[in-house]
């Protein structure tokens, strides 16, 4: 062996060369393919959270369209009573209409669903063209009216401003507010219908 000393060193190398691929190159490998995998776990839901923040983010302009509109509405139908508002704003009407209101009854509400109807019977005097006026005006009202019940009839006694007795059901609508004990019933974990 004497004679071939360069086989030993070749040897050597062989031997230190496979210790650090085993001690060294093969762990780091292992450890490169579990970063890897690691790296895409990451990129995968760092692309689901892009998702997820792109729908949040049309859900939050939705949710932004849909106040403005609910605000909208709030005004054509507020969430409370406003009896001394209408009836103020009704006798303008009738006032700037040049008609004579006999009688204003507001009912009791009728609940639904999500709101509440309000009827107001009313009874006004005056001239056809009058109360055609009164309720072109009573349209662009920035509340919510219905008419029903709506009647017309000839005053007996007619004069040039009133000729025409006119008797109707206006009715206007409130939000409902969720009570307090509503709200605690639906955040309450256990709070099930049975």
């Amino acid at each position: 062996m004497r004679r071939q000393p360069w086989l030993n060193y070749i040897i050597l190398v062989i031997i230190l060369a496979g210790a650090s691929y085993f001690l060294y190159f093969k762990p780091k490998s292992a450890e490169m393919k579990n970063l890897r995998a690691e790296r895409e776990k990451i990129e995968t839901e760092l692309m689901d959270l892009r998702a997820k923040k792109q729908q949040l983010d049309k859900i939050e302009l939705e949710m932004a369209e849909l106040t403005k509109t609910l605000k909208e509405l709030e005004a054509i139908i507020p969430v409370k009573k406003e009896i001394d508002v209408i009836l103020r704003k009704i006798q303008e009407i009738a006032y700037d209409s040049r008609l004579n209101i006999l009688r204003f009854a507001p009912q009791g509400e009728t609940p639904k669903e999500f709101y509440s109807e309000w009827p107001i019977p009313i009874e006004i005097s005056g001239s056809y063209h009058n109360l055609a006026l009164f309720f072109d005006r009573l349209r662009t009202f920035a509340r919510l009216f219905t008419i029903e019940d709506f009647a017309v009839r000839a005053l007996p006694n007619q004069t040039d401003d009133l000729t025409i007795a006119s008797s109707f059901t206006a009715k206007t609508y409130m939000f409902l507010e969720e009570t307090p004990s509503k709200k605690e019933a639906a955040t309450k974990p256990g709070a099930m219908k049975k």
